[in-house]
């Protein structure tokens, strides 16, 4: 009767596990989940934009930061670190571990809580990527499946390799490389035995053991995982005492951290059409940016700006004032500093890029080039006369009555006095005599929209950016050539393949070196004795052209050392008049002038003087030396004139 009995059991045991087994085969068959998700991994990966010298400015991410190891790029005892706290018998079992599921089962039912999970590595990758965190007996018998699945589809080495690059390990970190960057600002093979602990340590609770927040939690979970490596053999005696003693430093910035805030907006801005997934596709930016000319940038733009603030008596909570500046390399065209307004928390708005407005006297340069092409000298003689114009707008009859800024005018005055002192009625009298249509047509290789075809041309009177001044003023600093200021150098993808690179390109010739010289040396008698003497920096030669729009809305200075270019605009956003006496030289100037007396400081050896090119030539012409090419020869006396032809002025 008894053996009958233990042979009933024993049949039913059989039956029962024929039938689990027959459950689990059908289970195994028929739960259909995307397998592809973990086959082929593709996560969502941080971009990073960097500096000229490949240093960090900001990386960019849709949601979680993640920076994607290889698997050989992971140390072996990082490997070992994790198996050994993890997953002891990772590299034997298909997916599933049975002992370690019922030592954690029994080790939980005694505590009456969970002390002590089951779960393999690759149970944790699936509920990671396949599964729903809910809890529930399906649930973890298509864990256990899928883990078997996952097994037999990818190789150890690739599980881990996902593994590591999918899980938290807090601070907003996502994946093994992410970690060792922003908690110990390493890559993945500097990473001491303990830094390794500290990091394998943290998946398990990434709050518990963030070791910013808790160093002593951490450092005590890195310890339980060495005292295990050392247990099972995996590392020496010596190596153990080392790490063991070992406290490394946390450093608390958060790799999030945007330290050019403008130009990581712009970069994103240009390249998010051709590149869809700029913010998760793991790219790799180069920019031109110059970090240290950055920060400079950054405070000579504050600089003016308090100093303008102050002056007009206004709050720097309040006030409406804001700018921008761009410095650039002549001869690159590589964008070094971008600054797009003076306080990003404030306005992400980029007035550097994205603002349109009026250059006021700061576009007469090219109005005078073009005299200058034509045959006129420095020295030549320009009327600066009162003069009225009628026109007809919108049907109805317009009187326009130019003036200069002073309200006076003086008679005869040469095309440089005329330039250096920013005289409105010779500058018109210029462009009538020329013609406006002849200028029109030159102005269209500057590739400007909207240039207007009438004499409001002569005091600027056409829409800009800064960026785009940058662009044409390029003409005058890299001896005639306009070069396309260039921010993005090199766009890497993330299986290391270039899939951009920028090249310098020259947009026109608008002048010759010779006939471009003549206009530097003219703006530098702007900054040395005109209107832009705010600008000087002592001991470099630079030149530069101050612009003030109507009521003084908009105040520029555009200019240039031997080596760079900068451009500066002060204004308000409301395009509300800036104040009394808030002229281009008065409020953009010292800006340049911060700027460059703290680069030349930074970078002593940049060049300080103008270099003359071949075919410029000078004479003796009164009190001054003149300058003239074969292009603009110096005026007979039967061109020049005396006050005496205009009596009733003086």
């Amino acid at each position: 009767m008894i053996n009958q009995f233990i042979k009933g059991s024993i049949m039913l045991m059989i039956i029962f596990a024929i039938a689990l087994l027959a459950a689990f085969i059908y289970a195994y068959n028929e739960i259909q989940v995307d397998m592809n998700k973990i086959v082929n991994y593709r996560p969502k990966t941080s971009s990073v934009i960097l500096d000229h010298e490949g240093n960090r400015i900001a990386n960019i991410m849709d949601g979680k930061h993640r920076l994607y190891a290889k698997y050989d790029e992971i140390p072996g005892y990082l490997i070992e670190a994790l198996v050994a706290i993890e997953d002891t018998r990772f590299f034997e079992h298909e997916g599933i571990n049975p002992d370690a599921i019922i030592r954690a089962a029994t080790r939980n039912f005694k505590a009456g809580r969970k002390v002590e999970g089951g779960s393999t590595i690759t149970q944790q990758l699936v509920k990671k990527i396949l599964l729903s965190p809910k809890k529930s007996y399906t649930r973890k018998l298509k864990e256990a499946i899928l883990s078997m699945k996952v097994e037999g589809a990818l190789t150890k080495e690739e599980i881990l390799e996902r593994y590591l690059n999918e899980i938290s390990f807090g601070s907003g970190y996502f994946g093994v490389k992410t970690a060792a960057k922003g908690f110990f600002q390493k890559e993945l093979d500097e990473l001491t035995l303990k830094e390794t602990a500290m990091l394998v340590g943290l998946p398990n609770a990434p709050s518990k053991f963030n070791p910013v927040r808790h160093l002593d939690r951490a450092l005590k979970r890195a310890n339980t995982i060495l005292t295990r490596m050392k247990t099972l053999g995996w590392i020496h005696e010596d190596e153990y005492l080392t790490a063991i003693k070992e406290t490394p430093e946390i450093h608390k910035s958060t790799l999030t951290q945007n330290i050019a805030p403008f130009v990581t907006d712009e970069v994103v801005r240009r390249l998010k059409k051709e590149f869809k997934d700029i913010k998760t596709g793991g790219y790799t930016i180069y920019t031109t940016i110059d970090m240290k000319q950055q920060e400079i940038a950054r405070k000579a733009l504050r600089y003016a700006h308090r100093k303008i603030v102050k002056r007009q008596r206004e709050s720097l909570k309040t006030t409406t004032l804001n700018g921008a500046l761009l410095a650039v390399d002549n001869k690159t065209g590589d964008i070094k500093a971008m600054v797009g307004g003076v306080d990003y928390k404030k306005s992400a708005y980029n007035r550097a890029t994205m603002m349109i407005r009026q250059p006021g006297s700061a576009f007469k340069p090219f109005l005078y080039q073009i005299a200058l092409d034509m045959g006129y000298n420095p020295a030549t003689e320009l009327t600066d006369v009162a003069r009225t114009f009628q026109y007809y707008k919108n049907g109805k009859r317009v009187i326009w009555r130019p003036k200069n800024y002073e309200s006076n005018f003086v008679g005869f005055i040469k095309l440089r006095e005329a330039l250096v002192h920013s005289r409105n009625l010779a500058t018109i009298n210029l462009v009538t005599e020329i013609g406006v249509q002849r200028i029109f047509e030159k102005l269209k290789m500057l590739n400007i929209s909207h240039i207007p075809q009438d004499m409001s041309i002569s005091l600027g009177n056409l829409g800009i950016s800064p960026a785009k001044m940058a662009q044409i003023y390029s003409a005058f600093a890299n001896g005639g050539h306009m070069i396309e200021p260039r921010l993005i150098s090199k766009v890497v993808a993330r299986n290391g393949t270039i899939i951009y690179e920028a090249k310098n390109q020259v947009i026109a010739d608008f002048t010759k070196p010779e006939q471009a010289y003549l206009m530097t040396d003219i703006l530098r008698d702007v900054v040395t004795r005109g209107t832009g003497r705010n600008a000087q920096v002592p001991g470099v030669e630079v030149a530069g052209k101050t612009g003030t729009t109507n009521r003084n809305v908009d105040a520029w200075f555009c200019g240039y050392s031997p080596s760079t270019e900068v451009i500066v605009w002060i204004g308000r956003d409301n395009n509300r008049p800036i104040g009394r006496g808030a002229t281009g030289g008065a409020t953009a100037a010292p800006a340049f002038s911060y700027f460059f007396k703290k680069l030349y400081a930074l970078y002593p050896d940049l060049p300080r003087k103008f270099e003359v090119p071949d075919g410029v030539y000078n004479t003796r012409d009164g009190v001054r030396t003149e300058l003239y090419t074969d292009t603009s020869p110096l005026p007979t006396k039967a061109e020049t004139h005396t006050t005496e032809e205009f009596p009733d002025l003086f």
